[in-house]
């Protein structure tokens, strides 16, 4: 799962990577190695020169695709229950911090099965403002977190 509880009154929720760091290198070599078979049986010609540029395009291409996904998927969003309140933070991927804070008796947990931006889009909604939580998760995650959630707010209230 992509999200856990860290202790009973902490939850931490981050996107999954199916691509490891390792991974990467290993997709990088592996391109680089393919796309260099039919460069090398055009060593010595001219059509070397009108190929390479479009291999290196290629591969820098795939780089630069890999690392953004890498950074956009740099979000982390916290779920805390302190005394009364609850606190939810998500830093973004630039690093900037957005925050939400109600007490646990005033929260409502909403599963919008359809109309969301996902589908099972979840909701918490208090203190004048309806944030979203884990909205990058699988259906099955914010089927599950929703279920984790609302057993866990009932416990509290």
């Amino acid at each position: 799962m992509t999200y856990r509880w860290t202790n009973p009154d902490r939850l931490e929720l981050r996107p999954f990577r199916s691509l490891p760091p390792r991974g990467f290198a290993i997709v990088i070599l592996l391109f680089f190695g393919l796309i260099a078979v039919p460069l090398v049986a055009m060593l010595g010609t001219a059509v070397l020169w009108g190929l390479l540029p479009f291999a290196l395009a290629t591969l820098a291409a795939l780089w630069v695709g890999l690392r953004k996904n890498y950074r956009d998927a740099q979000i982390l969003e916290t779920l805390e229950f302190i005394d009364d309140d609850l606190f939810l933070t998500r830093t973004n991927p630039d690093g900037s911090c957005q925050d939400w804070r109600c007490n646990l008796h005033w929260v409502r947990l909403s599963d919008h099965e359809t109309g969301g931006p996902v589908p099972h889009y979840i909701t918490l909604n208090g203190n004048g403002r309806e944030v979203e939580i884990g909205a990058f998760l699988s259906i099955e995650e914010r089927q599950s977190l929703y279920s984790d959630l609302n057993k866990r707010l009932s416990t509290l209230r």
